[in-house]
């Protein structure tokens, strides 16, 4: 069924308290189902801007909770799509006031619900650490109880491991909570666990030729696609239509590609129609720029690039390239901002500079360095054999004096340095913590952690220790 708001809409008794948890309940339907907006237009009576806390003089404890969980959520989804400054910090405040009144009032339930929600604000950010603690926290919490969110924290847990490519872990974890998400009869998340799952085995199937990881992709899309008809989700049933339509291209089936616009540039790259690939992937970033999907925007940009170069518009599409690894950063997604580096290497390499060719690949290493997704790890292979055949040609040296640039200068080795200097200051000013040290030099938890890790691992020892991870993240007793 659709959701509605006219059942609130013609009254003008907005303000009476009583109104809040039904307008919360409609709200969060139509948060489901993605359609943010309106579900922040639904609660304008008691939160009018984005941004702002919502208006809670008078409510009881219940109410009060419950129009702070909402408002938090919605706080994160909108402020990302948006890429509004400081929203995920204010939706955690919100979301964990909210988790600690269902706490006093002995909602266990709503408070599991909370803290999920708290997770993927903290992999909006990157912080996929601290996703992981606060998810476990909330199985453990319920135990044996598999509720719906039990079902929720599951779901999450295995998107944080794709985005952290982890993906044979991801992989695991589907396998083992498909038979709890069988006995739900919340088609919504039903649709979400199936177009995940799905979206996982699309991505090992392609990259390892895997034909049965190809099959079950299908059949698990064609679920998502009943529970989303079911639950009257029209705007995740399209996203369903993208993911198939793509898969159909990249195996050869154009005739079968549909979807969305990003799907049918991909399909033209796969054709050599690169001018049109081009004009369709524009239109897709223009529509992508709007929304919240991050991870969606920086493919839809990698692929624009890559049109744009074989249609020899090789400035337009480095710019192309180089947002989508800034966009992929910034979601916390590093596969992705590895794939727009290594694509601007095999689309770019004879048009830039050697040096900045070197940079391009330094860049996908890093993000890729965790990676299990086999395929990108040859195409990043096939990268390095690049970069090495390639003869650095000396710099040349302009007019005037340049005496600092001595025998044996590296521009590269300096602004590693510099670079280097930057995030020890930091480091040591947040007392360790690689968050707060991120927030304070404009990156994400995610983005700093990759450069700690590959370029800078001489300033580990200045980090908080990460929490050590439990071997197993699903337990049934």
């Amino acid at each position: 069924m659709e959701l509605q708001i006219s059942t609130f809409a013609d009254q003008t008794d907005f303000g009476v308290a009583e109104n809040v948890i039904p307008l919360c309940e409609l709200a969060k339907g139509f948060e489901e189902a993605g359609e943010f907006e309106q579900a922040a237009e639904t609660l304008k009576p008691f939160w009018k801007n984005l941004g702002e806390r919502p208006s809670t003089d008078g409510l009881a404890t219940e109410a009060k909770a419950e129009l702070l969980l909402r408002s938090g959520a919605l706080t994160g989804w909108l402020g990302s799509g948006k890429q509004l400054s400081g929203a995920q910090e204010l939706a955690k405040d919100l979301i964990s006031e909210s988790a600690t009144l269902f706490t006093g009032l002995g909602l266990n339930e709503k408070v599991a619900e909370a803290r999920v929600d708290l997770a993927i604000c903290y992999w909006r950010e990157g912080a996929l650490d601290e996703a992981r603690v606060t998810l476990r926290h909330v199985l453990d919490s319920l135990g044996d109880q598999k509720s719906e969110q039990w079902l929720r924290a599951v779901l999450n847990i295995a998107i944080v491991e794709k985005v952290a490519t982890r993906e044979i872990e991801a992989l695991k974890i589907y396998r083992e909570a498909a038979p709890q998400f069988d006995l739900s009869t919340n088609h919504a998340l039903k649709g979400k666990f199936h177009n995940s799952h799905a979206t996982l085995l699309k991505t090992l199937g392609l990259a390892e030729s895997r034909e049965d990881y190809l099959d079950t992709a299908l059949v698990e899309f064609t679920a998502a696609s009943f529970h989303f008809e079911q639950a009257g989700h029209k705007r995740f049933q399209g996203r369903v239509e993208n993911n198939v339509g793509f898969l159909f291209a990249s195996i050869g089936r154009f005739d079968d590609a549909q979807g969305c616009e990003d799907t049918r540039a991909q399909a033209y790259m796969l054709e050599g129609k690169y001018s049109d690939a081009a004009r369709v992937a524009a239109s897709a970033v223009r529509n992508l720029t709007q929304g919240g999907e991050q991870s969606l925007l920086a493919e839809a940009l990698t692929t624009q690039g890559r049109a744009l170069a074989r249609s020899s518009n090789f400035v337009a599409a480095r710019a192309s390239l180089d947002q989508a690894i800034d966009v992929s950063q910034r979601a916390g997604d590093p596969d992705r901002g590895g794939i727009a580096a290594v694509s601007a290497i095999e689309e770019l390499s004879t048009q830039l500079n050697p040096a900045v060719v070197h940079e391009y690949y330094r860049t996908a290493e890093v993000l890729l360095a965790k990676s299990q997704n086999r395929g990108l790890k040859i195409r990043l292979g096939e990268c390095a054999r690049k970069v090495l055949s390639t003869d650095l040609a000396p710099v040349e040296q302009a007019p005037g004096d340049q005496s600092f640039l001595a025998d044996g200068f590296s521009l590269d080795a300096e602004v590693l340095r510099y670079e280097g200097n930057l995030i020890r200051q930091a480091l040591e000013a947040s007392g360790g913590s690689v968050t707060r040290a991120a927030r304070m030099l404009g990156v994400t938890h995610q983005g700093l952690a990759f450069i700690l890790n590959g370029r800078h691992n001489n300033l580990l020892s200045i980090r908080t220790p990460v929490k050590r991870r439990r071997k197993s993240i699903i337990r049934y007793h």
